[in-house]
């Protein structure tokens, strides 16, 4: 009888060779270009300034990203957040979106704990989205990464559902656009809670501002 894990490694392997022999086959949809350049996203946001980065051009390489942002935010009291999104005009070619699951094990860092969070956006009609939260380590440091993909008006926190959602509306919207968003910062004044909650309120300030530049459902 099979156990949950091996389940889950099944579902994912055929999810993964799924969306491989699909998207290699499948006829080419349009690229979908950003709303706005992403070299334009503010290094103000509310009281958090920041500072655009850049990683090495090997790791870009690797990530195949069509447009990004790399941004280190810091508000009035000295919170770090940095903001990494990339966006992929299309996932047809090979480029696909990668997993800090996987990404992170490789530079060093051990996964040791992993959730859901909530974020309750402001607008016309309040909405709730789902984000992924990890707590990472390495030697003594710790951080706490949140993240989703944001891709064709989807707020998805699951990498599961990402690669389903992928296949969907490459077949039903001829489009495989997508984005991956994430925040992280080390655990300040030892207090993971306290990070957590300046993260989530980071990404509630910064969600409209993504709509900007990231196309939605009717692209």
């Amino acid at each position: 009888m099979y156990t949950k894990s091996v389940v889950r490694t099944l579902v994912a392997s055929a999810l993964i060779g799924l969306t491989a022999a699909y998207l290699t086959f499948a006829n080419h949809g349009e690229k979908i270009s950003p709303r706005k350049p992403f070299s334009t996203f503010p290094k103000q946001i509310g009281q958090w300034k920041g500072k655009e980065s850049f990683f090495d051009k090997q790791i870009y390489d690797v990530l195949g990203v069509d447009d990004s942002v790399l941004v280190r935010y810091e508000n009035q009291e000295g919170d770090p957040v940095e903001l990494y999104v990339g966006f992929y005009e299309s996932q047809r070619e090979g480029d696909i979106i990668h997993s800090p699951r996987n990404c992170m094990p490789g530079a060093g860092w051990s996964i040791i704990n992993s959730s859901i969070e909530k974020l309750s956006l402001n607008g016309k009609q309040q909405k709730h989205i789902e984000v992924i939260k990890l707590t990472i380590s390495k030697n003594s440091q710790q951080q706490v990464v949140l993240y989703w993909f944001q891709s064709r008006g989807r707020y998805i926190s699951s990498e599961y559902f990402q690669k389903f959602y992928l296949i969907w509306d490459s077949i039903l919207k001829n489009r495989t656009d997508g984005s991956f968003v994430r925040l992280i910062s080390p655990v300040s004044h030892n207090d993971m809670d306290y990070t957590t909650a300046y993260l989530k309120k980071f990404a509630v300030e910064i969600i409209p501002i993504l709509n900007e530049y990231i196309p939605g459902a009717e692209e």
